[in-house]
Parts: C-alpha cells; sequence; structure tokens
C-alpha cells in the first residue's frame, strides 16, 4: 500500500509540474528535479534507490523509443555528420581528459576507474533536449541536440564497459574497444531495423488502434532485450526501431492507429521522464548522508562535480567549433559545385522525365560518376522499360534530394550563434545518473563517484537549463518560425496536382478535369477535385445550367459537398469527411463521395511522402499537411452513426 501511495503521489506530482512548468517559464525536469530533493531531505523520508537496471532497460528504451519515432528522418539524416561526431568522437574524447583530471583530484583513483567515470559523466540526454525545445530555436538545433541524445550513450556505456573491464582485470586493449562498439552498433542496427518492420507490418494488420497502441508499447522492449542478449546496444536498438517506426509508419498504419498511438506515447513520455528527475530528486539524500560520513567528504564531492561539469562544456566547445567550421566549409563547397552544374542538372532531369515517358535513353550522370557509375551500369543492361524508368526516376530522386539538402543548409547554417547554444544545451541527466550506478560496489569511493555524477546532472540541467533562455536571448541564434507564404503555395500545389491525377485516372476517357477550387492552406481542406462517376450523379442526376445549380440539392450545396462547374461535379474531401460525421445525412447518398475523398486524401498522403523523403518542404509543414490529411480519413472511415 505504501509503494502505491508513493506511486500516485508521484504521477500527481508530474502532472503538476508540467501544469506549473507553463505558468513560471521552467521545465517540468527542473521543477521535479527540485521537488524531489527538498522531499528527499525531509526528516520522516526514508532514503531512496533505484536499481539502476530499472533506469537503462525499463525506462530508456521506451523514452528514447518515443522520441526517435517523432524525429524527422530526412533532417536526422543531413545531420548525421555532426551527430556522428558528438556521438561518437566526443565522448570517448571527454572521457578521457576527465578520467586524467579526476586522478589528480581524487585519492587512489586509478587511471582506468577514472576513465570509467569519465565515461558516466560524457553523454548528453535525449530528455534534456526538452528545455532547449521550449526556447523555439531552429528545428537544426534541435536535431543536432536530439541525435547525439539518441546515440551517444551506446558510445558511452562501451567506454564504460571496457574502462570497468581494464581497472578490474586490466585485460583490455583499444582494439578490443573499437571491436566491441562495433560489435554493439551492428547488433543494434540490425536488431532495431528487424524489429522495426517486422512490428509495422504485424501492425498494419491490427484492426483496433486500441489494440496497435498496445502493441506499439512492446517495441522498444522488442528491440532493446534481444540486441542486450546478442553484445549489442539496447537503447540503440530501440532507438533503431523508433527511426523505421517513424519513417514507415505514415505509409504502413492507418491514421486512426497513428493518432491513438501518438497521444498514448505522448502521456508515457510524460510520465516516464519526470520520474526520472523525480527519483533523482529523491535519492540525493541518501547518497549525501553516505558521502558525508566517508573520508572524502561532501565538500570535495562538490568541488570535483564543479570541475569536471566545466571540463565537459570546455571540450563540447572544443569540438563543437571546429566540426561547425568544417560542416560551413562543405557545404560551400558543394553549392559552388552545385552551381557549376546547374545547367547539367537542369538538363539531366529533363532527360530522366523523358525517359519516364519512354521518350529517351538514359543520360550520363553530371557529377559524382564514381558513385553513379554502377547505376548507369544497371540502366544501359536493363531492357525492361518499366525497369528502366523506375531507376531513372530514383536516380532523379537523388538529385532533387541533394538539391534539397543544400536549400536546407542555406536556409538555416549552423554558425557560432547555433553552435554557442548547441555546446550550452549539452546537458547530462538520466543516463549519467544511471551509468554511475552501473558501477560495481567494488569500485573505490563508490559512494563519492555517484554523488559526483548526480551533482554533475543536477548542476547541468539547473544552471545550464536555467540560463539557456539568457542565452539565447544574448546571443540570437536562428529560431524556429512558420512555414513562408511560398513554401505554403508549394504544398497546395502539390496536394492539387495529386488530387487532378486522382480525377484523371478515375475519369480516363471521359473528358473529365481537377477543378481545384477555395484551396486554403497546407491541410488538405481546400484541395478539391473533379469527378462525374455514376455514384455521383445520384446527387445531381441531371446536367444543370451553368448559371444555376438548381439540380444540386440545397443541403448539398449549403455544406459544399458538390458544386457543378460546366458538366463537372467538385468533391471537397473536408466537405464530405464532416457531412459523414453528421447523422443528419443520408449516408448511402455520400458512400460514393466518400470513396472519391478517400482516394483523393491516400493520394495526396502519397504525394506528401514522396516529397518528405526528398526533403522538399520543412518537416513542420509537412507534419501539418499530413495530420489535417490523417484527421479527415478517420472521419471518413469511422462508422456513421
Amino acid at each position: 500500500m505504501d509503494l502505491l501511495i508513493i506511486a500516485v503521489l508521484g504521477i500527481l506530482a508530474i502532472a503538476a509540474a508540467s501544469q506549473l512548468s507553463d505558468r513560471i517559464g521552467v521545465a517540468p525536469a527542473l521543477i521535479l528535479l527540485a521537488g524531489g530533493t527538498a522531499v528527499g531531505f525531509l526528516p520522516f523520508i526514508p532514503a531512496i534507490e533505484l536499481d539502476p537496471q530499472v533506469v537503462l532497460e525499463g525506462v530508456l528504451p521506451p523514452l528514447l523509443f518515443s522520441t526517435a519515432v517523432s524525429i524527422s528522418t530526412i533532417n536526422f539524416r543531413r545531420e548525421l555528420v555532426p551527430v556522428a561526431v558528438l556521438a561518437i568522437l566526443l565522448v570517448p574524447l571527454s572521457a578521457a581528459v576527465i578520467g586524467v583530471v579526476l586522478t589528480l583530484l581524487v585519492p587512489g583513483l586509478s587511471l582506468a576507474w577514472a576513465i570509467a567515470m569519465g565515461a558516466i559523466l560524457s553523454p548528453t540526454d535525449a530528455v534534456a533536449i526538452s528545455i532547449a525545445r521550449r526556447l523555439g530555436v531552429s528545428q537544426r538545433i534541435i536535431t543536432v541536440l536530439e541525435g547525439e541524445g539518441l546515440l551517444n550513450d551506446a558510445t558511452a556505456l562501451v567506454v564504460l564497459s571496457s574502462a570497468v573491464s581494464a581497472a578490474t582485470s586490466g585485460g583490455v586493449s583499444v582494439g578490443g574497444v573499437l571491436g566491441g562498439f562495433a560489435l554493439a552498433v551492428l547488433v543494434a542496427l540490425g536488431v532495431g531495423w528487424l524489429v522495426g518492420e517486422a512490428s509495422l507490418r504485424v501492425r498494419s494488420h491490427i484492426t483496433d488502434p486500441t489494440v496497435d497502441t498496445v502493441v506499439s508499447f512492446t517495441v522498444p522492449f522488442l528491440a532493446a532485450i534481444p540486441a542486450e542478449h546478442m553484445h549489442g546496444s539496447g537503447l540503440v536498438a530501440a532507438v533503431v526501431a523508433g527511426l523505421i517506426t517513424g519513417h514507415r509508419g505514415p505509409r504502413m498504419l492507418p491514421p486512426a492507429h497513428r493518432v491513438a498511438s501518438h497521444t498514448n506515447w505522448h502521456t508515457v513520455e510524460l510520465t516516464l521522464e519526470g520520474l526520472i528527475f523525480l527519483v533523482m530528486g529523491l535519492e540525493f539524500f541518501g547518497i549525501v548522508e553516505k558521502v558525508g560520513a566517508s573520508a572524502l567528504g561532501v565538500v570535495r564531492a562538490i568541488a570535483v562535480a564543479v570541475v569536471a561539469g566545466a571540463l565537459t562544456v570546455v571540450i563540447r566547445a572544443l569540438v563543437v567549433t571546429p566540426m561547425l567550421k568544417l560542416l560551413s566549409h562543405r557545404t560551400a563547397r558543394w553549392a559552388i559545385h552545385w552551381q557549376e552544374n546547374a545547367e547539367a542538372i537542369h538538363q539531366f532531369q529533363n532527360r530522366c522525365s523523358a525517359i519516364v515517358r519512354g521518350e529517351a535513353e538514359m543520360p550520363p550522370v553530371p557529377w559524382d560518376r564514381r558513385p553513379f557509375a554502377q547505376v548507369q551500369r544497371k540502366l544501359r543492361q536493363a531492357t525492361n522499360h518499366e525497369s528502366i524508368a523506375r531507376r531513372a526516376r530514383s536516380l532523379s530522386s537523388r538529385v532533387r534530394r541533394r538539391g534539397a539538402d543544400l536549400d536546407y543548409f542555406a536556409a538555416e547554417p549552423l554558425g557560432t550563434r547555433e553552435g554557442a547554444v548547441i555546446v550550452w544545451a549539452g546537458m547530462r541527466g538520466a543516463i549519467t545518473l544511471a551509468a554511475a550506478q552501473t558501477l560495481p560496489i567494488t569500485a573505490p569511493h563508490y559512494s563519492f563517484l555517484l554523488l559526483v555524477a548526480m551533482l554533475v546532472a543536477a548542476g547541468s540541467l539547473t544552471i545550464q537549463g536555467l540560463s539557456l533562455p539568457a542565452l539565447v536571448r544574448v546571443v540570437r541564434p536562428a529560431m524556429a518560425g512558420p512555414a513562408d507564404e511560398e513554401e505554403k503555395a508549394a504544398v497546395i500545389s502539390l496536394l492539387v496536382n495529386a488530387a487532378r491525377d486522382v480525377a484523371s485516372v478515375g475519369t480516363r476517357g471521359a473528358s473529365q478535369h481537377t477543378a481545384p477550387t477555395g484551396a486554403a492552406g497546407p491541410g488538405a481542406s481546400g484541395a478539391q477535385t473533379t469527378t462525374s462517376t455514376p455514384g455521383l450523379d445520384k446527387v445531381s442526376p441531371t446536367a444543370p445550367d451553368p448559371e444555376n445549380n438548381e439540380s444540386l440539392s440545397p443541403t448539398t450545396k449549403q455544406h459544399g459537398l458538390v458544386r457543378r462547374q460546366g458538366n463537372d461535379v467538385v468533391v471537397s474531401p473536408a466537405a464530405v469527411a464532416k457531412a459523414w460525421a453528421d447523422p443528419t445525412w443520408r449516408h448511402d447518398d455520400l458512400a460514393p463521395m466518400r470513396e472519391r475523398a478517400l482516394d483523393i486524401i491516400r493520394a495526396q498522403r502519397e504525394a506528401l511522402l514522396d516529397a518528405g523523403d526528398e526533403g522538399l518542404y520543412s518537416a513542420d509543414s509537412l507534419e501539418h499537411a499530413l495530420n489535417r490529411l490523417d484527421f479527415q480519413e478517420i472521419m471518413l472511415t469511422s462508422e456513421p452513426h
């Protein structure tokens, strides 16, 4: 009963902190950390200890999975280089430097144990990125921070395990560490991809959104547990499964499943994220009590934590600064290369379009002959037009994706201002605390090291988290903003063209055409199309006078479901969706329009997802449009009242 009361109070505290954060402008994690610490020091509250395996195996996999599902895969691909630098290079470098310094500050601490402690303090936490997101900084900054937080735990845990092995047995080599890291990542990639694909195929056959959500809750564990047993990184496996789910889910899962899953996962994420920081605060008193009774004392722990925390920021700055310069130089070089080949690229794209229509042969690739040489050989050897056209479309898509990448880098460059935010937002959190508790109890100064790790994590969250808004105001980095009008118009045009394709297929041979009218935004609510299928003629069986559409029923015209344009009937998917959910309508009359509207919505979704794969529009614009389409399809596929 006591445990149940504690759990209920903890959940209520998480909810209260989330509500309070909006009023006082402080992240919920910081409120829960401070509140947990205050409660932990109350004399009638016993010391609390949490098994680190609960965090590493029970809390972090679903949290990282949820973050990976929501991240833009195209942006993650674009930022793979800085993410790899921060997640793979920075962690061992920080571990080594911090380890050397700790041997000088902590008596009796060998280099191996010190490096193990450095590995504990090195990884940033994806949970803490919510603090940066609330400030509205550019999506590039958020993507880099999220990607780093998703992947750097694998590097940290491999370095930690190798350092502990070296400290206890002395049988560890550099080659062994690199081999262990490669094995952990490769196994995680394979298992995560397999579980992600398999789970999506299974979930695509589930008809109940509630059941689908329950199955989705098991996916991060289905990826993490086998990966761990195969000596891989369970957390990275959960991340890979999340990336696969986020990227492939919109094509394979019904909208109702994805909307329900997103809502329920957001609730789980809020609860688990709050639980981590609340328990971190509650554990603080017990650790302070143990260290206070030891020879080293709390004061020395605070001093060591200050030095170690400062080192994490300094080392991070020393890595981020040259990294951003190299990225800027790479982008400039690519842009010059693209401009020099602009005419050839334009001709290449036109020729690819002609190939798809069967009017030309495969042209030479205008640049990067080595990467595309194999593709060209296959194209020239192929005799089947469908195969040639498919490969031509794929190659043309690569060219468009490269151009979209350059536009993305040019629109939101990562300069010194953005670099300052990336450095200061690299906060420590749950992974640091959980990894510290995995140290063997026989490690020298175990409680002291655990307190140092907790102080660094709590200090970085508090100091960097609270001062980050002021830093953003001072350095003024690129900030996230609404999509510009040109992009909105481009997304609307994409939706209208997709609707036109559906209409042209459905009316081929009947001399029909699309008549897009009233498009009001990227949500597809205004994308309309024309058709004259027999079912729709039930609404208006006789051809009306162009000046007076009296043959359409007053109710139909009032709700804007269809209207005549000459001999064409214009259908609005959004209006049909609202009518289908209205119990006053006769659904037998709406059924033909409903089927046509569903065809339009699904074609528009495919067009949006294809554009997303090529990176033609911002992730926010595409997400907004996809959400609107999803809700319209949910309305149209629900049971009529």
